[in-house]
């Protein structure tokens, strides 16, 4: 048998049985990503509990299913679409942190502190950054900076290949340049 169609099951008889008052869930992850991890024979670097938590309402739904029935062939293939949608988010937080990595090692000591702060800050949210982007308005909320100071900042910003302008006016955003 697969290691992903032992995780999967391992993971849902686990969940049916149900042993603790609190704790399955994330017991029942970690004995997924184990036993992930024992049929590569290595560590494995996944991203099973975030994608489980993202699809949270239609995985308690496919557990309740499964759980009723002898016949898990729905929830295997619902949790190795979820396996696989980890492996994915893994990758992309990769490629992200390598990008992060490149865009300070290159903007070290080009940038002022303001934008060094609304950066990292930036970063911070992750490979998904903010949502709707980063607006001027933000930017003055993370730095304390002047409205005049926070578009000329920006706009170094812009021009130094840390961030993507998109919009205008009002509607101008900015999201990190990560090279996609």
């Amino acid at each position: 048998m697969s290691a992903l169609a032992r995780a999967g099951i391992a993971h849902l008889w686990f969940e049916s049985i149900h042993p603790f008052e609190d704790g399955n869930g994330r017991l029942g992850r970690a004995i997924a990503e184990k036993v992930l991890a024992q049929g590569l024979d290595a560590p494995a670097i996944t991203a099973l509990a975030e994608a489980i938590q993202h699809h949270r309402k239609d995985y308690y739904t496919q557990l309740q299913r499964a759980s009723l029935s002898n016949c898990i062939d729905a929830w295997l293939d619902w949790f190795s679409d979820i396996a696989l949608a980890a492996q994915q988010r893994t990758l992309d937080r990769v490629h992200f942190l390598l990008a992060k990595t490149k865009i300070l090692d290159r903007l070290r000591s080009q940038i002022n502190p303001r934008q060094e702060k609304a950066v990292l800050r930036m970063f911070a949210e992750g490979p998904d950054g903010f949502k709707g982007g980063l607006s001027a308005a933000n930017y003055r909320t993370i730095t304390d900076a002047a409205p005049a100071t926070a578009t000329r900042d920006l706009a170094e910003l812009v021009e130094l290949g840390a961030l993507r302008k998109e919009g205008k006016l009002k509607h101008t955003r900015y999201r990190l340049n990560l090279g996609e």
